[in-house]
């Protein structure tokens, strides 16, 4: 229809509900502005496919008498230039904008509002549509007041009106809430137990602590399980409750889920997604996760953040530190756990989780270190779409664990074993939440999909050193290297109040008796949950990036069992060591990398001597300082020259390998002659570094002592 041409007739949609029949009088006052001929179209949902006032319908409306009702209420608006006609759909846009071409309307008239628009993700936005879809002029009537009254609301479970006084209350009625609740589960008395009270006390008051934390709401539910993921933080009866704490929400409401989408978007919804489910697939403390489609048909899986989640969290973080400054100073409290460094962890855990953006880049971090394992994956990430309160990613469609083939189980299981040591011994980046719940099997592609990125851990150089130096220690049931890899980790190594011995004694009893179980019964989370829990017992406070790193090792058994319960998970992390340790070696075969190595093993050396002349007092400074623990000084010094021979052989064969072989003028037999020196010089230092014994349970062979010493 031109600027200049009047309208002849004039189309408008409605279900009969208030907000449309506002834009119903609307479209009648603007054709009898033109003269024009009216018509009403009223589109009746199936009962049971849509919502509103259609799903109080038969499920055969009689259209006959629903047609005359219709015509007669259009004519008492519009007078005889009125027609009416009523259609059923479940599509109540689509059968609009068809009905708008049928009857061939110039302008077609809809409310902003009602339609049974938004009540049901699968009938979408219908002004939104059709302004879309239809072929003549669209205008959209507001048909909600500015308080809004009379315009469709979304009240529902989730929303802020109903949160109760969580929702509106301030700091102050909330930090009263929080004391009222934390007195009536006598969580008070947890600073206040008697040592002689013991386990059996723990255990008691930790049921109080979980019923107080469950009964405070989601945010407190979700702080309990991030407390329960550090052992080194809170005894382990505290941790066996806490980690029963499970997120109890109520979904939101789909006007909540989609009012997070559009002030994210800033644009409708439909512009973005062909479909959403109205059922979510999950609802947790923070968002929720819903099933849909894009507008360019790809299957998504959308994580929407609860609208109030940051504030309550935030608020609620406030009130915690405020609590933590008040009683955590106090000396009885600090003898028991360290509230300040507990409130730190919680605090950046949460804030980390808020922000879906961080997720995001998770995944992709991920799936750069899974690239080359080729029965694992991570879901693509749609960035254009995401945000930090909306995370959109590719709909993997796949089921649980027990779908994998039975042929695929041994391969994949490997696959996920070694992904893991990857992360955690290599990267420095791993999933810290690998439960069955967060991996989904895709039968088409045959490969196992990691979900949910929101908690991950990192660990630093030095401490993935360490760790390798645990697990072969473990592996090599040497407890006495045990006990110095664990005191370095936790930087205990010169502490005098320490009992290393019982703590040793201890180790080397866990040992014993892992020892006497088969391979594959040995779980390696459960036994390091409890190497921890030894730590926790005798003072030595492991780092927080362990603590995290031990949890995820005990879930990715639990999940690698499920495929393949006789692998062995000390095989598997000793072939992968090996294989990268061989790696790192052929790679500084690089002739560049051999003078840099060398550099710094000279540098070392230099540093070494220059030492030990302090120690002897031929070079005036400061005095070395060695602390005793009962090993034998000249064995330790024995080990230690000799490595440092083999080593210094091993490298200069090796630069010297290639430098001949860079000669023009020298044979290819020097070359590989000093190569073969150089590998069979670290493969003595790796046999050796592996096989080896400590002084206190068994050294290797030495030379006997000369006559007469």
């Amino acid at each position: 229809m031109s600027l200049e041409q009047a309208p002849r007739r004039v189309m408008v949609g409605t279900d009969r509900s208030e907000t449309a029949e506002q834009a119903v009088r609307w479209a009648a006052a603007f054709a009898e502005r033109f003269g024009a001929e009216l018509h009403v179209v009223q589109v009746v949902i199936p009962r049971g496919n849509g919502a509103g006032d259609a799903s109080s319908l038969p499920a055969q409306p009689d259209l006959a008498s629903l047609t005359s009702d219709l015509v007669t209420h259009a004519r008492a608006i519009a007078g005889n230039r009125a027609r009416g006609s009523v259609v059923v759909d479940d599509d109540p846009a689509m059968a609009i904008v068809r009905a708008a071409k049928e009857h061939a309307a110039d302008v077609l008239v809809v409310g902003n509002a009602g339609m049974a628009g938004r009540r049901q993700f699968l009938l979408g936005n219908v002004p939104n549509r059709i302004s879309h879809n239809a072929r003549c002029t669209v205008i959209i009537v507001n048909t909600g007041s500015a308080d809004g009254k009379g315009a469709t609301r979304f009240p529902g479970p989730g929303s802020a009106e109903s949160n109760g006084a969580h929702g509106r209350s301030g700091p102050i009625a909330r930090g009263a809430a929080i004391a009222a609740v934390l007195a009536k589960h006598g969580v008070r008395e947890l600073f206040s137990l008697r040592e002689r009270d013991g386990a059996e006390g723990r255990r008691r008051q930790a049921k109080r602590l979980r019923a107080a934390l469950e009964e405070l709401g989601p945010t407190f539910a979700k702080l309990g399980q991030i407390l329960s993921t550090r052992p080194d933080l809170v005894p382990p009866e505290y941790i066996d409750e806490l980690s029963q704490l499970r997120d109890h929400v109520t979904p939101l409401s789909e006007a909540d889920v989609v009012r997070v989408m559009e002030q994210d978007l800033g644009v409708p919804w439909e512009d973005v997604f062909e479909t959403i489910s109205p059922t979510p697939l999950a609802a947790g403390t923070i968002g929720q996760v819903h099933r849909a489609a894009l507008a360019t048909g790809d299957r998504v899986v959308v994580k929407v953040q609860r609208p109030e989640a940051r504030t309550l969290i935030m608020q609620d973080l406030a009130l915690l530190k405020l609590g933590t400054e008040a009683i955590g100073s106090t000396d009885a409290v600090q003898r028991r756990i360290d509230l300040s460094a507990v409130f730190d962890h919680l605090s950046a855990s949460l804030q980390q989780e808020l922000d879906f953006t961080r997720e995001a880049a998770n995944a992709e971090r991920l799936r750069a270190s899974l690239a080359g394992f080729s029965r694992l994956a991570v879901p693509a990430i749609h960035a254009g779409y995401s945000t930090s309160r909306l995370l959109v990613m590719q709909d993997v469609a796949g089921g649980p664990l027990t779908d994998v083939p039975a042929h695929l189980r041994q391969e994949t299981a490997r696959h996920f074993l070694e992904s893991f040591y990857k992360q955690i011994l290599i990267d420095g980046f791993f999933h810290a939440d690998p439960h069955p719940g967060n991996l989904m099997w895709q039968p088409a592609e045959e490969r196992l999909y990691f979900l949910d990125l929101g908690m991950v851990g990192e660990v630093g150089a030095e401490t993935r050193e360490l760790l390798i130096l645990l697990l072969m220690a473990f592996w090599q049931e040497d407890a006495g290297l045990l006990t110095d890899a664990i005191l370095m980790l936790s930087h205990s190594t010169d502490r005098s109040d320490l009992d290393v011995a019982a703590f040793s004694a201890d180790l080397q009893h866990l040992m014993s008796r892992v020892r006497g179980s088969a391979i594959k019964d040995i779980q390696l989370g459960v036994v390091l949950q409890e190497m921890l829990d030894l730590a926790f017992r005798h003072g030595v406070p492991v780092p927080a990036s362990l603590a995290l790193t031990v949890k995820a090792l005990a879930q990715m058994q639990s999940a690698a069992a499920q495929l393949d319960p006789n692998i062995d998970p000390f095989e598997v992390a000793g072939r992968f060591i090996a294989r990268s340790t061989m790696r790192q070696v052929l790679t500084k075969t690089d002739p560049k990398m051999l003078f840099f190595e060398a550099q710094k093993l000279r540098f070392r050396a230099a540093r070494l001597l220059e030492a030990l002349e302090r120690l002897v007092g031929a070079r005036p400074g400061e005095k070395l300082e060695v602390n005793f623990r009962g090993t034998s000084l000249e064995d330790a010094i024995w080990r230690a020259g000799r490595q440092l021979a083999i080593g210094l052989v091993g490298g200069f064969a090796l630069l010297a390998s290639a430098i001949t072989s860079a000669s023009r003028g020298t044979s290819d037999r020097w070359s590989l002659a000093f190569g073969a020196a150089g590998l069979l010089s670290v493969a003595v230092l790796v046999v050796g570094f592996v096989r080896g014994r400590s002084p206190r349970h068994g050294s290797p062979s030495r030379p006997p002592a000369p006559p007469g010493q």
